[in-house]
């Protein structure tokens, strides 16, 4: 038998397990997130922000922003490049397979390009493991051990019949544990759990849990040194679940927010956009309108201003050949 990590079930990891199935069973039934771009977009950047905070980032959520939409920003620029490769990194999970260990090194390179030269390999000297007030938790395993003991943790990753959230928290915690690189592990980590868990529920691609997590941070640097302490990662799994709980009712509740302030001519809209491209001749005729004063007014402008369609001619949305689809 295989290496496998020191944990154990309990009834209080069942019961937030149970709770957190329940309410994304919920956001399954609210329109579904692939029709709320803004929202997801909002998520994305929260992430963001959120995980290069907790490694000490300066830069603001606005700043954030500006730079993931392209726009100069004055502030240090190794900063700066944290967020455009994090930015990078996270674009690139929907093609992850987070159960490849070259995946996690090729998205570590993208992560700390130009920041370390160690990017997408292993650490080749020694480490520690330090909360944000720069205190030490704990030694991490020597780097000779680091590439045997990633194979050993990818290797039970692949073969475990635990519950996805508990894989994934457990992950977590071995890879803070075992410390691969030489810079970049937190943020990895962390975004790690993340690409575990879209391989069961694609939405979590969106939620924000790094945000919950900074909220908490003296919290998620105890639950790693009592998980450390205690040669098992319970403390830290609880850790975890109670956070990712607490981000999948956030985003319920921001979905059924969202959702509420879309009137129900523009919910008409959205029932009759396709993935394909529509005229607004052949929309109206679809929604049995007459006025195209009507159509723009009531139905297509309020639906462009919440990002919720796309046009074949951005550059000219007057054009007379534009037309229109499901974003």
């Amino acid at each position: 038998m295989g290496y496998v990590p020191p944990f154990s079930l309990t009834d209080d990891m069942m019961q937030l397990t149970s709770e957190i199935s329940e309410l994304l069973g919920r956001i399954g039934s609210l329109e579904k997130l692939e029709k709320l771009p803004r929202l997801r977009r909002a998520g994305r950047i929260r992430t963001i922000h959120s995980s290069l905070a907790i490694e000490n980032n300066t830069l603001t959520l606005d700043q954030v922003t500006d730079i993931i939409d392209g726009k100069k920003v004055l502030g240090p620029p190794d900063e700066i490049l944290e967020v455009k490769n994090a930015h990078a990194a996270y674009k690139e999970l929907e093609n992850v397979d987070a159960f490849d260990m070259k995946e996690l090194l090729r998205i570590h390179r993208i992560m700390m390009g130009g920041l370390i030269e160690e990017n997408g390999r292993f650490r080749t000297v020694r480490a520690g493991v330090f909360a944000s007030d720069g205190q030490r938790i704990y030694s991490a395993p020597l780097p000779d051990l680091v590439p045997g003991l990633m194979n050993d943790l990818f290797s039970w990753l692949r073969g475990s019949k635990a519950h996805m959230l508990i894989i994934s928290s457990v992950f977590h915690y071995e890879l803070e544990f075992i410390h691969p690189f030489r810079d970049g592990n937190g943020r990895m980590g962390r975004m790690w759990q993340t690409a575990i868990l879209m391989n069961w529920r694609p939405i979590f691609a969106w939620i924000p849990i790094e945000s919950i997590i900074r909220e908490r941070q003296a919290e998620y640097y105890n639950a790693i040194r009592t998980s450390t302490k205690n040669v098992s990662s319970n403390e830290f799994i609880l850790y975890m679940l109670k956070a990712i709980l607490d981000a999948v009712k956030a985003i319920v509740s921001d979905a059924q927010k969202h959702i509420n302030s879309i009137n129900a001519r523009m919910r008409g809209l959205l029932e009759v956009l396709e993935t394909y491209p529509q005229s607004a001749a052949q929309l109206m005729e679809r929604l049995n309108l007459r006025s195209r004063d009507a159509f723009r007014n009531n139905y297509l402008r309020p639906a462009l201003e919440a990002g919720l369609v796309s046009l074949t001619e951005p550059g000219k949305p007057t054009s007379k050949n534009q037309m229109y689809f499901k974003r």
